[in-house]
């Protein structure tokens, strides 16, 4: 019996001021200029509501680039929506955070790219630390919920600490470290930002410790990376599942990094409504379930854990997005993850996007 979806991403624009090399968004961004409109988002998000989504997250790209975000924030919270701004909030000022708030928006999570200016500005590519610094400010005196996010990487990886001291001192209740994902940008740069083996152990010592030290105060989320474990993580909890993302052009995706999987088509909005590309999309119907899944992920007990993997980290690293997913030790090609692994080369400095 197919299940309700219970989130969708609405990836409202992959506009940014920022240059972050771990991006995920697409590499071919000139494909997605042609955003939906106000009119047409509120329909997804009423949409989406019927079929039984509970959150929609605002995302981009930078989601305060467009004008209209209030609007479709109280679409959504008239559609008895749980509503998350997924922000670098460099534009997030007294104004536009009060009027989200008063809009019904329930959640706010702020990134940044490093503890200290020196280094955040250097991994944004531009001079915002200090901004989203303010922002965090702004929004932990405000009635709505706030969590920290700091996406780590080869480049920042030794500063967690700092990291969850940072949090500490503007009194941050969840705080996400979650380790760079390969896809998009993210892949194309690897060698910037593949932490090293110690980088990774180090962290989790550092973390358990802390998570002990804050209980009761801070939820720390660590997320490890994909590279490091004996198994892979649940693709999406199970492709087709339980999530769906919507591109600023209208097309629908089983997961946020998807459209890296060249040989699938996605459904659009525009052409077809939500729930029809939910229940009949080839592309969500291509991983759903089990009966696709190859060996070992066939007769293994595991399958219904983490589904076989990450369905685009497969396509990436082996060239079929239905192979065993490379992080898993079963896989039969496991041995290009440990190659990556383990040929780590010297930190190289951070690339620039074009």
């Amino acid at each position: 019996m197919l299940r309700r979806p219970l989130s969708i991403l609405c990836e409202l624009t992959y506009r940014c001021n920022l240059q972050c090399p771990y991006c995920y968004n697409p590499i071919a961004l000139r494909e997605y200029r042609d955003e939906l409109s106000a009119a047409q988002w509120s329909g997804v998000l009423r949409d989406a509501a019927a079929l039984g989504v509970v959150q929609a997250h605002f995302s981009g790209g930078e989601p305060t680039l467009r004008p209209d975000l209030a609007e479709l924030v109280e679409t959504a919270a008239h559609a008895k929506l749980y509503t998350n701004l997924i922000t670098q909030g460099t534009f997030l000022d007294d104004a536009m955070l009060d009027e989200l708030i008063g809009r019904g928006l329930d959640h706010i999570q702020i990134s940044i790219q490093a503890p200290s200016a020196e280094a955040a500005d250097r991994i944004a590519g531009t001079t915002v630390h200090e901004k989203k610094l303010e922002a965090l400010e702004r929004v932990r005196h405000r009635d709505v919920a706030l969590t920290l996010n700091c996406v780590l990487h080869r480049q920042n990886h030794d500063a967690i600490e700092a990291v969850i001291a940072l949090a500490e001192r503007f009194e941050i209740t969840r705080l996400e470290l979650a380790n760079v994902q390969f896809y998009g940008w993210a892949y194309r740069n690897r060698a910037a930002l593949m932490p090293t083996l110690e980088q990774v152990r180090h962290a989790e010592a550092i973390v358990e410790t802390a998570r002990e030290r804050l209980r009761g105060r801070m939820e720390i989320v660590y997320v490890l990376p994909d590279y490091f474990g004996e198994f892979p993580k649940p693709c999406m909890n199970g492709w087709g599942s339980q999530f769906l993302t919507v591109t600023p052009n209208g097309d629908v995706l089983p997961c946020p990094a998807a459209a890296a999987i060249d040989d699938l088509h996605f459904d659009n909005v525009r052409r077809l409504p939500l729930s029809e590309i939910w229940q009949h999309s080839e592309a969500f119907e291509r991983f759903r379930g089990t009966a696709w899944m190859p060996e070992p992920c066939r007769s293994c007990d595991r399958r219904e854990v983490d589904w076989g993997g990450c369905r685009c980290q497969a396509f990436l690293l082996t060239g079929d997005a239905a192979a065993t997913d490379p992080a898993c030790s079963l896989s039969p090609h496991h041995a290009i993850v440990t190659a990556l692994r383990e040929e780590l080369s010297p930190v190289e400095p951070i690339p620039r996007r074009a």
